[in-house]
């Protein structure tokens, strides 16, 4: 059921998120697995990865990658090849969100890898797979929440993506096998306990890389003027505001050609 560009809804044609670097990257090039938000996510099927112009400072960068490298020892990958560079502005390339579920799904999952578990840290995890990324990433400007690719430049992006081959594939196990897209928040807790939920095994060095990851994150909760000023408390964790966050109550606009045009833009 489904195809590989099936999203929620009719109004997302070609969806495109724009993230802050490092974490743009680090999706595309399938090192990051989960998109952490405080809303669910609205669309499933391909997502575009947009990175927004905000150049990132060496200590961000280095604490994201020290995070992903205790994360993948988890799992005894111990080689991680990151990207050469974080460019900005640009669109870099494209994921396939399979599904979200919730931060407390995430960490009782046990089908799936420790590191895994441990990279949710928000109150909607969103699950991306199958990463593309593109040959020759290009500029375009980037605009809040879940928007529209304008046709001609997907038209043109859809034409240089080449496949990713991730530090270590994930494939997350379906509720209903018949159905590609029908992992949802809820649908797991169920099969959930909260007084059996594994205790994952922190090391001291792990423990620390997430303080610093965290810490990298945060500097965009509390310097973006645009950021709403009562956060839900999930925001400021590593992985919620890798891109402008929202209330867990916003609910994601399209922007047409005409909104577009008025729309403040980000970047």
């Amino acid at each position: 059921m489904g195809s590989r560009n099936r999203t929620e809804s009719s109004n997302y044609r070609n969806p495109c998120l724009t993230m802050h670097q490092p974490w743009a990257s680090l999706l595309v090039y399938g090192i990051k697995r989960i998109e952490g938000r405080s809303w669910p996510s609205p669309i499933t099927g391909r997502l575009w990865i947009h990175a927004a112009g905000k150049v990132p400072e060496p200590e961000t960068i280095k604490a994201m990658e020290d995070f992903y490298r205790e994360i993948y020892a988890m799992d005894g990958v111990t080689d991680v090849k990151f990207p050469e560079h974080y460019p900005v502005s640009r669109l870099l390339g494209c994921v396939e969100v399979v599904g979200c579920v919730t931060c407390d799904e995430l960490v009782s999952w046990e089908a799936i890898n420790a590191g895994v578990r441990v990279e949710g840290q928000t109150a909607f995890c969103w699950l991306c797979e199958r990463p593309q990324k593109l040959v020759v990433p290009f500029e375009m400007r980037g605009y809040q929440g879940v928007y529209n690719l304008e046709r001609k430049i997907y038209e043109s992006a859809v034409r240089g993506l080449m496949t990713v081959k991730p530090p270590l594939r994930v494939k997350f196990p379906l509720p209903d096998p018949r159905d590609p897209y029908s992992l949802k928040p809820g649908l797991l807790a169920s099969s959930s306990n909260e007084s059996s939920v594994s205790q994952l095994k922190k090391p001291p060095s792990l423990v620390e890389a997430i303080a610093g990851a965290r810490a990298a994150a945060t500097q965009f909760s509390k310097n973006n003027g645009s950021q709403p000023k009562k956060r839900n408390s999930t925001d400021g964790s590593i992985m919620g505001v890798s891109t402008i966050t929202r209330s867990r109550e916003w609910v994601p606009k399209v922007h047409n050609a005409s909104e577009r045009s008025n729309a403040k833009n980000l970047y």
